[in-house]
């Protein structure tokens, strides 16, 4: 019979108290307690129907937590929008426009909905980035690499990431990465492969990037630790266009996406798990996300022939720790 280490390439790792960020399939030994235990997935999630936006439109930035979300910006296919809506949870609310419209724009999608950030976007292809308060919103320091369908990560919109994207002239997909401190964004290292209309969720520190397009559409998975980017497991679809949200680059979610599909995959910091379709099959969607791995809602994107108001809320997977019966 095949050992754990045989199988595994390593031993079962002896621990007094348990890990405090174990991943899925992970087993440990506690000494404390004597028991052998590991983490398992007890559920897959699902999507359910939220409230309509009250317009329709992709390509939107968006920011916050399943019942407090912020999207902005996008286009109505065609048609620039600033608008601005808040969501409570069941509802959209308009409330003040950006100072510039613009679609493809680059958001940190943990933001919450009083610090919100946008930056990047086209047409033309810009820079520009936006702080909201909650009420307004106000000019800030510009990308120094202009560009669109780039993603971001962040807590707030004094501390985030900007990655990847589309720029011209020349027409190129950036690998640029960059930081933001609230005033300015600095320039920090690159991603490992350039692409545009990629999915990237978590926080300055500890960010995913995943799917896009660089030269056709991507599978590629790409983690953030705070210095380096690092090439890790792909996804199961490649795809550009995406949708996902995380708080980190151990737990997220990707969604959606082109070509244009309805499939979302989990991941757990290792791999990614194909779990629960959205009901609404769409692409385009940019930024326009909010929440973590567990509780996370998109809305709009392209649902061809046209643009989509549809809002969903995902309920995501239960990772919890059991204890394993021996004898």
């Amino acid at each position: 019979m095949a050992t754990y280490k045989e199988i595994k390439g390593t031993q079962i790792e002896a621990v007094a108290t348990d890990p405090s960020n174990p991943v899925e399939g992970q087993v440990w030994y506690n000494t404390t307690s004597n028991v052998l235990k590991g983490l398992k997935v007890l559920a897959t999630g699902s999507w359910a129907t939220g409230g309509n936006m009250n317009t329709g439109r992709r390509a939107m930035g968006g920011a916050g937590t399943q019942t407090a979300a912020i999207v902005f910006g996008g286009d109505e296919d065609p048609g620039l929008r600033a608008f601005t809506e808040q969501y409570n949870g069941t509802n959209w609310t308009e409330v003040n426009d950006m100072n510039t419209a613009r679609s493809y724009i680059g958001s940190a999608t943990l933001a919450p909905l009083t610090a919100a950030l946008g930056f990047g976007g086209t047409p033309p292809t810009t820079g520009a980035t936006e702080l909201y308060n909650g009420t307004n919103w106000t000019e800030s320091g510009d990308l120094n690499q202009t560009r669109y369908s780039a993603a971001g990560a962040g807590v707030n919109n004094t501390s985030a990431l900007a990655f990847g994207g589309y720029y011209t002239p020349p027409a190129t997909r950036a690998a640029n990465t960059e930081s933001f401190n609230g005033s300015s964004w600095t320039a920090v290292n690159n991603l490992n492969t350039g692409r545009s209309n990629l999915g990237g969720n978590g926080i300055i520190t500890s960010a995913l990037a995943y799917g896009g397009y660089d030269t056709t559409q991507s599978a590629k998975t790409e983690s953030w630790n705070g210095t380096n980017w690092t090439e890790v497991s792909d996804l199961n679809t490649a795809r550009y266009s995406i949708g996902g949200a995380g708080a980190s680059n151990s737990s997220a979610i990707a969604f959606g996406g082109t070509p244009i599909t309805a499939k979302t995959e989990d991941w757990n910091g290792v791999s990614w798990k194909e779990v629960a379709d959205m009901s609404v099959t769409r692409e385009d969607i940019g930024s326009g996300t909010a929440g973590n791995q567990t509780a996370a809602l998109v809305a709009g994107g392209t649902n061809p022939p046209g643009v989509t108001a549809a809002t969903e809320e995902w309920s995501g997977t239960t990772p919890s720790t059991v204890t394993f019966t021996t004898s």
